[in-house]
This record gives structure tokens, C-alpha cells and sequence, in this order.
């Protein structure tokens, strides 16, 4: 492809702004070492796919239409090698490509690339790593999706929340942290001083339990956007964002429509009139008039094309200025009159861009509760950091989330806001998910270089291993799995249980590809929280009570990672009024080793184990959080993938998820593996560490001890003989007795598989109680044609399911949806065949299959029979 082409098409952005701006306007008439390590694949599987998918879908509308304004590029998002930003900025412009955004301190360049040169992009010697603007799913975090009904009544069912509950309740379980103790212990310790950013779907600014901290200020503190009309995805999905071109003057402006509206007397105004979203799914007409001289903003609310009998508003952190459409009408419980708040910014050329920031999704409301509501239901019920004030900044419109918006409002929310913390609830799910894609990357700069903490759900794609999302596998990312005890589960669901605390069978578990240690710990993964009192509200029928509008009981790792943001929120503010010192390695290095290990739950599910305020603050209080020496491990990994790794079949933690004769360990088999630990910090003499295991069901053999001089690599030899099949994990701990932090936390697993033979079942029998997983692991040869699997052996009404995930971590299942419902038993299976079903040309490797029964399953006990056979 020629420069000159190159460049043309580089511009189509602009182009396309440019022409919706003017058709518009013409309507109204006259950072670290290890962070810079770059992928074996700097592009990646996932978006090359992605790349030929969007060549597919626009790379020919010119030749069939040649005034299509849809774009004929990619938005790349790119992390660069560290002090190499402005080379690779000159390295794009001699392809003929413009940056849309360059930030040297992250090393982070985005730009709209033409599909025939992403490759030559990714190529370039200072790119590390790169990624395609790409349209994430917000996942539906009602318990029962679109399936919940009427509240099902009956006797001795759990209580309603109310202005009567008290802090310490399940329904909102900060309690299972320990932060209500704290709280109770130090009332100032309360997240004052502290800014949350909530990185979602944006923040109700209305909602009476996020109007006030404790202390009487306000709590939101400003609501904005990270979406861009420049990034491929908004380009294509985001109706926020109204382009204004030429100016005109009032007070009577008439469109090419014929239609004609009333302004104020000035010459210096732009109008748009067009159909932005509105909750509900629908979507309204609405005129913008901006005028250029104060950037000020009118919205023809009423629909009468008269702007003069509209507020002239400003951004909401400017002058706290709310706009309203529609009139509530009080014989209905949901509010019909939605706010909204207006952001402006320069977008290509001339063109101004003027952003309607109306919510339409529940999530970000929630989580912002979670991490700092404060008087829920006008009485005493708190979120963890009541305290704490909040920045929203809003990356996901009507479908999804951008990515590219998300990475642009990460580092806005971190470097232009103020904020202490930030929680965001939103990621992927690739195979992959070695914490190199390129905004982990740009994320472990950001943490870094602002001295501000990321905490981000681990994933909903459980209950595998394997599953943990992106860009939470970042190393200095705090990673949050959801976990959930019985009084939560009664409380919020109706649901009895065996077990006091457990994990969510859709918490996503680790570890990472290259074993990286992941989820770094869980938080609750369920709450009753504020939500717009416009959107209808979530709760499960089995409860027997209803919520009103304005709250909603919702369950995901987006619950369970504003836990832990909040609570991260009461740790910092604590060490500012005690005079500690609280940087983000400090703050982490005391979550994880206060955390509280659930003796129940396995490593990969669980991590560190749950969040533990108190103990966090025992660590980090006393000021020696930040005293424990630098350790790095490198192990063996042998995965379907590790050959793409950076260092192949390298990483930060033992993990061997291969089959038995391909370099997989089969039951009862012993083998060592040796691992390689260096302390690159501290003194120069020997220092003497302490090693034990967490959660080891007597498969891992470690020494006692371990003598670390300081940048010597110094092996360790770590012994696994998997007595049955399955995932068999455990937490390595490398711990100087001298510091308060435990030094090193390393991920163990070994996944033991059965191998299958062609035409002989695998037969397995067991009882799994209500809530609870039971796994499976079993080895498909190369060449086989299907995996078939049944499920039988239940008792009646026994509402039990399998679901199964392929060898590299993804679900192996069809249908996400029908695979969430499909119990036998309930619903008839959702359109899933709950008691047989076949796998076509199954990849080769050990695949998972997860028995699981239903929270409403009649049992509290579930026999069953799996069975599963390859042809």
C-alpha cells in the first residue's frame, strides 16, 4: 500500500467527523523492566481476528459506497518500550499514521491505523504490545437475568432491607471484610480524605445515598466520559456524543428540515439535532445548541425547539448543574424523569464535540454504592467507604464498553481528577491472559508512575481454571474473585447452604497463562446497592421480598471489586490521618498478606484468600509494609499456549494444565519441578526465608527454607504427585520472619488428568450440594472427532448442570446464555440439553467439565453420574 494511500485513509476519522459534523452543521441552514518484556506475538490471536473481522465488515464500504462515513481503520491501542515514545510516534508517522493521543509517561500511544498496515504497526522495534479498540460485553449481573418474576412468598423467608437494617448486615456484606469492626474501632477511618474513581457506566448524580459523605460534602464529585467519536468503536456504537460544526448565529435558527428554533441572540452558536439513548433500550430526538465563546450548553429538553426556556448548563464538576428529560408521572414507581450531565471537548479540526451523559445501565450505580454509599434506604446502611467521595467516569454506552475508552479514561481518572483509587468492573476474557496484552501493560505504568492503586474484577467466566480476564492479570493490578457466605446467600437469595463462606462457581480462577498469580484475593460478590430509581429494579423471587427503585441486589466480580476498592479507600485514609506511608506497593503488600485463606476453597479460586481489613491494617498501620524485599520466581509452565509466552514455557508461577504423554503429569505420577527465585532488593549479604504452602491437599513437597543473595538466582526444587484427578493448588510463600510483608506469594497447579480412549466411557459418580462445584479434568486424545458427555443418575427435581471449558481456559459450551439455565430440572434446560450433549472436533488436552446445582435445587444433597466418551 502506498504512502500517499496510507495517509488518506489515516484521515478517515477526521473525514468522517468532518462530514457528520458538516451534515450537521448544514441542517441548521446558512514503565518497570518487567512491564517492557514485549509478547512473543505482539498483536496477538485474539486481534488479528478482531482485525480481520472489522476488514470484513468495513474495510470495502468505500468501493460499494464511496460516502460512507464508517471507518476503514482500527483504533490501536499501544504500549511502547520504556523512553521510546516519541520514536515510536516518528516510527508511525513514517507509515503515514497520526496519533490521536500520546502519554510518554505510561508509554501509551493510540492511533487510527489502516487495516492493511496494523501488522507493520505491531512490527515496529519500539512497540511492546498491541491492542484493537474492540467493543467489551457489560455482562447482566441480575441473578436471574431477564428471568426473574414476581417474589415468591412462603415461611421463614429473609427480612426486606430497610432504614431499619444496621451496618453490619449481609445484604451489603462490607461486614465480611471486617471493615464494619474497623470502622466501629476508628469512626474517622471511614474513606474521608480519599476519591474513589468508579471506571463503568456512570454514576446516578440524583441518587440520595451518593449525595453526602460523612462528614457533610459532597460526594460525587464530577461525572465524565472516557468514550471519543475518534475511537473506532464509539465511532461506530456511542449516539452520547452530538458533533457540532459551523458556527451560526441566533435567535431564530431555521435546519434544512424546515425546522426552525429559537436561540439566543449570538453569533457564535453550533446546533445538532439527533437520536441519542435513553434507558429502556429506546432511544429519544434531542436539539444540542453550543455556544463557543463560554462553552456553554443548551438541551431542548421539552422538545419545543426553544432553547430560551432551557437552563444554559456546564460540566457537572464545574457548577454541580443537572439536566432533565422527560416528566416523572407519579402514579408509576419507576422515575420517568432521567438526569443527565453535558461534557464538552474539541474533537478533529474545528469540530466541537458535546457529550449527553445520560445513564442507562444499572452497573456503575451499584458498584459506586458498594464502594461508598452512605444512609442506604435513609437509615444506617453504609457501602465500605462511606466517607469517601467519587469521580465517575463513564466508558460504556449502549452494548458495551470501548476499550479504547476505558484505557483513555483510566488515565484521566488517574491524572486529571485526583483520584486515591480507582475500581473498574469491566474486561475481557481472551485466551491469552498472560498480563502482556497492551493495556496491562500500560496499566502497571500508570499504577507506578501516579502512586494510584487499580482494582479490577477478576472475571465472571468461572468456575475453570484458567479463566481470569484482562486487563486484571496485570502484575500490579489488585485482582478481586468473588466470594460469598451462607448468610449472604440467605439473605439475598433465599438459598440455604453447606458451607459458611465459599467462591461463586462465575468467579473466574487462575492462574494466569504464565502462572501468574491470579485472583490476588476475593472480596463478597453479592449486595443490595443504590441503582437509578429509573431502571427497573433487580432481586431474586426466592427471597419472597421486593426491592424498591433506587436499589437493586446484583452478583458478579463486579460486585465483588468495589469490596475491595472501598475497603482499599478505608486503608488510605486511615494511613493519612495516622502519618504512614501507603504507596500502592505498600498498600498491596499488606491486602495480601492480612488476607484471610478460606481453608475450604481452592488457590485458584481464591488467591490470597478475602480481604481482611483489620489485618491488612495491622501490616500496613505500623508503617513496615514497604520493608520487605523485592522477589522474583520463574517456573515451568506447559499449557496449549506457553510456547507464546514471553520466555516460552516460562513464567511467574508452576503451572501444568498439559495432558499425561504431553508433558502433563497423570495421577499418581511424582515429578519435580524447579523453580528459580531471586531477591533483587535489600542487603548484599545472605538473607535466610521461611517457605511454606497455603491450601496444599498434600500434593506439593517444598524445603523449609531458602537462602536468597541479592540478584543471585538461586533454585528451588518443588515436588507434585496428584493423587486423583482434577486441579490440584496451592500457595508457594517465601517470607523473611524479620519483615511484617510476606515477601513472595507464588501460584502451584498441576492439573492431573484421565486420559480418554475412543470408545470407552469415563464414568464418575458423586453428591454435589446445593451452590457448591465439583471438577473434573480429563485428556482428549489428538484426532478425536467428538467429546460426548451425559448427565444422569439425578434424583427428582434435583436441579444439577455440567458445563465444560476447553484446554486453553475458554468455555467449551455453545451457548453462554442457554449454559447459564441449563439445569436439569429448571426451565427445561433454556434451549441447552441438560442431560447429553456433544463436543465436535474437541481441541486435544485435558478439559474441564464442572458439576454444579442450582441455589433453588430442592436438594440439599444431589447425587449424580457423569459420564463422558471420545469418538
Amino acid at each position: 500500500m502506498s504512502r500517499r494511500r496510507s495517509t488518506a485513509i489515516t484521515t478517515a476519522v477526521s473525514t468522517a467527523l468532518a462530514l457528520a459534523a458538516a451534515s450537521l452543521a448544514l441542517t441548521v441552514g446558512p514503565a518497570a523492566a518487567e512491564a517492557d518484556l514485549a509478547p512473543a506475538d505482539k498483536l496477538g490471536a485474539h486481534d488479528r481476528a478482531l482485525l480481520a473481522q472489522y476488514e470484513r465488515q468495513y474495510g470495502s464500504t468505500r468501493s460499494v459506497a464511496p460516502d460512507d462515513t464508517r471507518p476503514d481503520f482500527a483504533t490501536l491501542l499501544i504500549a511502547v518500550a520504556d523512553g521510546r515514545t516519541a520514536e515510536a510516534e516518528r516510527a508511525l508517522a513514517g507509515l503515514g499514521v497520526e496519533t490521536t493521543r500520546t502519554e510518554a509517561s505510561v508509554g501509551y500511544l493510540k492511533a487510527n491505523v489502516p487495516f492493511g498496515l496494523v501488522e507493520r504497526v505491531a512490527a515496529l522495534d519500539a512497540v511492546v504490545a498491541v491492542d484493537l479498540d474492540e467493543l467489551l460485553e457489560i455482562e447482566d449481573t441480575r441473578a436471574d437475568g431477564e428471568l426473574a418474576g414476581e417474589p415468591r412468598p412462603g415461611t421463614a423467608l429473609p427480612q426486606a432491607p430497610s432504614a431499619a437494617t444496621p451496618d453490619d448486615n449481609p445484604y451489603m456484606p462490607t461486614r465480611e471484610t471486617g471493615s464494619v469492626r474497623f470502622k466501629q474501632d476508628h469512626p474517622t477511618y471511614d474513606g474521608r480524605g480519599v476519591t474513589i474513581g468508579v471506571m463503568d457506566t456512570g454514576i446516578d448524580p440524583t441518587h440520595p445515598a451518593l449525595a453526602r459523605t460523612t462528614t457533610g460534602e459532597d460526594k460525587l464529585v464530577e461525572t465524565v466520559t472516557g468514550s471519543n467519536p475518534r475511537n473506532f468503536i464509539d465511532l461506530i456504537f456511542d449516539d452520547s456524543w452530538f458533533l457540532m460544526g459551523k458556527t451560526v448565529a441566533g435567535p431564530s435558527i431555521t435546519d434544512a428540515a424546515g425546522i426552525t428554533w429559537t436561540a439566543p441572540a449570538s453569533a457564535d452558536l453550533r446546533l445538532t439535532y439527533k437520536s441519542t439513548s435513553v434507558p429502556g433500550g429506546k432511544t429519544r430526538k434531542v436539539g444540542v445548541l453550543y455556544r463557543d465563546s463560554d462553552q456553554g450548553v443548551w438541551v431542548d429538553t421539552d422538545g419545543d425547539f426553544d432553547f430560551t426556556d432551557e437552563e444554559l448548563l456546564r460540566q457537572f464538576g464545574k457548577a454541580r448543574q443537572i439536566g432533565y428529560l422527560g416528566t416523572d408521572d407519579p402514579a408509576t414507581a419507576l422515575n420517568e424523569r432521567v438526569p443527565f450531565t453535558v461534557q464538552t471537548q474539541a474533537l478533529a479540526g474545528t469540530v466541537m464535540g458535546v457529550n449527553l451523559n445520560i445513564i442507562t445501565e444499572a452497573h456503575g450505580t451499584h458498584v459506586a454504592g458498594i464502594t461508598a454509599a452512605h444512609g442506604m434506604f435513609g437509615g444506617a446502611m453504609d457501602g465500605q467507604a462511606p466517607g469517601a467521595k467519587l469521580v465517575s467516569m463513564k466508558a460504556c454506552h449502549a452494548g458495551g464498553c470501548s476499550s479504547a475508552a476505558l484505557t483513555d479514561g483510566m488515565i484521566d481518572l488517574v491524572t486529571k481528577y485526583g483520584v486515591d483509587v480507582v475500581n473498574m468492573s469491566i474486561g475481557a476474557s481472551p485466551e491469552l491472559n498472560d498480563g502482556q496484552s497492551a493495556r496491562a501493560l500500560v496499566y502497571n505504568r500508570l499504577i507506578d508512575s501516579s502512586g494510584v492503586q487499580l482494582f479490577i474484577s477478576v472475571g465472571n467466566s468461572g468456575a475453570g481454571v484458567n479463566t481470569v480476564g484482562d486487563p486484571t492479570g496485570a502484575d500490579q493490578v489488585v485482582s478481586v474473585g468473588a466470594d460469598v457466605s451462607a448468610a449472604t446467600w440467605w439473605a439475598n437469595y433465599g438459598s440455604e447452604v453447606k458451607d459458611e463462606r465459599g467462591i461463586f462457581p462465575f468467579s473466574s480462577r487462575g492462574p494466569r497463562e504464565d502462572g501468574g498469580f491470579k485472583p490476588d484475593i476475593t472480596a463478597p460478590g453479592a449486595a443490595v446497592s443504590t441503582t437509578p430509581d429509573w431502571i427497573a429494579p433487580s432481586y431474586v423471587p426466592e427471597t419472597g421480598y421486593k426491592l424498591p427503585p433506587g436499589y437493586s441486589m446484583l452478583n458478579g466480580t463486579s460486585m465483588s471489586s468495589p469490596q475491595a476498592a472501598g475497603a482499599g479507600a478505608l486503608l488510605l485514609s486511615a494511613a493519612r490521618q495516622a502519618g504512614v506511608s501507603a504507596t500502592p506497593a505498600e498498600l498491596r503488600a499488606a491486602i495480601h498478606t492480612g488476607a484471610r485463606w478460606n481453608g475450604k476453597a481452592d488457590a485458584v479460586a481464591q488467591g490470597r484468600g478475602r480481604f481482611d481489613v483489620p489485618k491488612a491494617w495491622s501490616v500496613l498501620g505500623k508503617g513496615k509494609a514497604g520493608t520487605a524485599d523485592t522477589v522474583t520466581v520463574s517456573a515451568p509452565v506447559c499449557t496449549p499456549l506457553s510456547g507464546k509466552l514471553v520466555t516460552p514455557h516460562r513464567g511467574s508461577g508452576l503451572f501444568n494444565s498439559c495432558a499425561p504423554g504431553s508433558g502433563g503429569q497423570a495421577v499418581g505420577e511424582e515429578r519435580s519441578y524447579e523453580l528459580t527465585v531471586t531477591r533483587t532488593s535489600g542487603a548484599e549479604g545472605p538473607v535466610a526465608y521461611e517457605v511454606g504452602l497455603k491450601g496444599n491437599d498434600g500434593t506439593f513437597t517444598v524445603p523449609s527454607s531458602l537462602t536468597l543473595v541479592k540478584g543471585v538466582p538461586t533454585p528451588l526444587k518443588v515436588t507434585a504427585a496428584p493423587g486423583t484427578q482434577g486441579t490440584h493448588s496451592a500457595v508457594l510463600t517465601l517470607d523473611d520472619a524479620a519483615t511484617r510483608a510476606v515477601e513472595r506469594t507464588t501460584m502451584l497447579a498441576v492439573e492431573a488428568a484421565v486420559p480418554l480412549v475412543a470408545g470407552t466411557p469415563l464414568t464418575v459418580t458423586g453428591v454435589s450440594y446445593r451452590n457448591d462445584t465439583i471438577h473434573y479434568t480429563v485428556a482428549v486424545p489428538a484426532g478425536a472427532q467428538a467429546l460426548n458427555v451425559s448427565l444422569d443418575g439425578l434424583e427428582p427435581g434435583s436441579q444439577t448442570r455440567w458445563w465444560a471449558f476447553r484446554p486453553t481456559g475458554v468455555s467449551g459450551e455453545a451457548s453462554a446464555a442457554g449454559t447459564i439455565y441449563c439445569y436439569n430440572g429448571y426451565l427445561d434446560g433454556y434451549g441447552c440439553d441438560p442431560r447429553a450433549r456433544t463436543y465436535a472436533k474437541p481441541a486435544e488436552g485435558v478439559w474441564e467439565l464442572v458439576v454444579e446445582s442450582r441455589r433453588t435445587s430442592p436438594l440439599w444433597a444431589n447425587p449424580y453420574r457423569l459420564t463422558a466418551t471420545v469418538s
